[in-house]
């Protein structure tokens, strides 16, 4: 019979990452979120190369920049993205078989191998109607949200990037009406417990700052608006949680990284897919490879 040690043995993941990727720091929240109760090796396996841009087509002088991809990532995971989880077996093999990806199921995923003892700590509510609401606002803020964030990174044309920020900023004001349901304001859920939801959002609502420096000062979210104080006080507070500032990228060298997508010279699939006309959400792996 197998010793109670072993029945409880934490989980260990080997966690395919990059760490200026906000889809990936999506799975990063949900991992230090259950510090303890599973553990991960953190892999490096998306970056960036540069290719000859010969005919100056971004018209800056720059070269192109491709994302490189590790042998792993891409026996892992069919499209080559980050996040991908691998469960390791008993001897701390990796199971690539059982590889999890997609950045909105890793954290449903993490939250359930994690099993949390108490119903606070879980990220995907038990109450069937919760979690069906968690899930739903889960998949909005990641259209109306994230999505147009790159819309006003990588259109050229001026209009378009404006009706990308009003379009995030309409999504912003739509989850803050939703969160001051709850009472608080300070997560999505209310009494301060963290959701598959809150974590949607995070990462791009970190990254939002970089608008003002590439796009101007009008691109900066009006926090200050009345319709945004719920949102401004759910930022306020899950960016506080010392299981979310161990996660934050440097706001410098993330502003640096941005810019190939200010400027057009970067190519990766959600680029590329928002460079045809469609939002990052809608990335196609025959159309928008690179």
């Amino acid at each position: 019979m197998a010793s109670l040690s072993a029945k409880q043995a934490a989980p260990k993941l080997r966690y395919l990452s990059a760490w200026f990727c906000p889809y990936a720091h999506r799975a990063t929240i949900a991992l230090e979120h259950h510090t303890g109760r599973l553990s991960y090796e953190w892999v490096e396996a998306l970056g960036w190369e540069q290719r000859t841009d010969e005919k100056n087509v971004t018209g800056t002088g720059k070269e192109w920049w491709y994302h490189w991809k590790a042998d792993e990532l891409t026996r892992s995971n069919p499209s080559g993205l980050v996040p991908t989880l691998i469960p390791l077996d008993d001897e701390g093999k990796p199971i690539e078989e059982k590889s999890v990806y997609e950045s909105l199921i890793t954290i449903d995923y993490i939250d359930a191998i994690a099993n949390a003892p108490t119903e606070q700590q879980r990220l995907v509510p038990s109450d069937a109607y919760l979690a069906a609401k968690c899930r739903y606002w889960a998949d909005k803020v990641n259209r109306e949200c994230c999505s147009p964030y790159y819309g006003v990174l990588v259109r050229t044309d001026e209009k378009e990037r404006m009706e990308n920020f009003n379009k995030l900023v309409s999504g912003l004001k739509a989850f803050s009406r939703e969160i001051e349901k709850n009472g608080d304001g300070r997560t999505f859920l209310g009494g301060d417990r963290l959701s598959n939801t809150d974590i949607a959002l995070m990462p791009w609502a970190f990254r939002y700052y970089i608008f003002a420096h590439y796009r101007g000062e009008e691109y900066t979210i009006p926090y200050d608006e009345p319709e945004l104080q719920a949102y401004k006080e759910w930022f306020d507070h899950v960016f506080s949680l010392e299981s979310v500032k161990r996660t934050l990228p440097d706001k410098d060298r993330y502003l640096e990284h941005i810019g190939k997508y200010a400027d057009s010279s970067a190519r990766s699939k959600v680029a590329n897919a928002v460079r045809r006309g469609v939002a990052a959400h809608e990335i196609e792996d025959d159309k928008d490879t690179y």
